[in-house]
């Protein structure tokens, strides 16, 4: 099979039938509860920020989003394992597409890149474009589950996270992979930029994702 061939990892025969929405990272499926494989979404009561601090309710518009696209769709999904919930963890079609794929690349979901690079792509798009959560800043919803979020504030203006590293100097722009996790200790040289001329000005270049 095409797809079992693309895949890094053994799979196995998951749900097929019409997919309800839990929310922007799992449906269900003839009662099967599945979490869609290699992508977070925010959670339904996370909120993001478009900057200035002015706050929305990211995690609500997401699920409403998905539901918009797949709510009642037939899907077919193979399986990839359970996780500690019992939800089956599984990679989804609909009419041949990728449902996380779909999802990252309309703004909708980070690529989770502690279990999977596969839509590290469609994630550099939906950054590039400026989509849905990647219109401004977000804490990633694993810090937001951890409860690590709203530890900092955001000066009014300067987004823009100038952390140094082992790789040397580098700033972080809202959207990106390591944006929500990164933390700025002014104390040890970190700073924040109000544009990317201002950092580059600095010293600093941008992160690579």
């Amino acid at each position: 099979m095409l797809l079992a061939l693309q895949w890094a990892h053994p799979v196995l025969a998951g749900p097929e039938g019409r997919i309800a929405v839990i929310d922007g990272d799992t449906i269900e499926i003839n009662g099967v509860r599945v979490r869609l494989h290699g992508i977070d979404a925010p959670e339904r009561d996370q909120t993001c920020s478009r900057g200035e601090g002015v706050s929305w309710d990211c995690g609500a518009w997401v699920t409403r989003e998905v539901r918009r696209l797949f709510e009642g769709r037939i899907g077919q999904c193979e399986a990839r394992g359970t996780d500690r919930y019992g939800r089956t963890i599984g990679r989804c079609m609909v009419e041949a597409e990728d449902m996380a794929a779909v999802i990252v690349r309309s703004g909708l979901a980070e690529a989770y890149l502690k279990y999977s690079r596969d839509y590290l792509d469609a994630e550099k798009a939906a950054q590039v474009a400026g989509r849905g959560i990647f219109s401004g800043p977000m804490a990633s919803p694993e810090d937001h589950r951890a409860g690590r979020v709203g530890t900092e504030a955001i000066p009014d203006g300067c987004p823009i996270k100038g952390n140094i590293s082992s790789g040397g100097r580098i700033y972080h722009m809202p959207g990106q992979a390591d944006y929500g996790r990164t933390r700025i200790a002014e104390a040890r040289g970190e700073r924040w930029f109000c544009s990317e001329a201002e950092a580059r000005a600095a010293g600093w270049r941008r992160a690579r994702r």
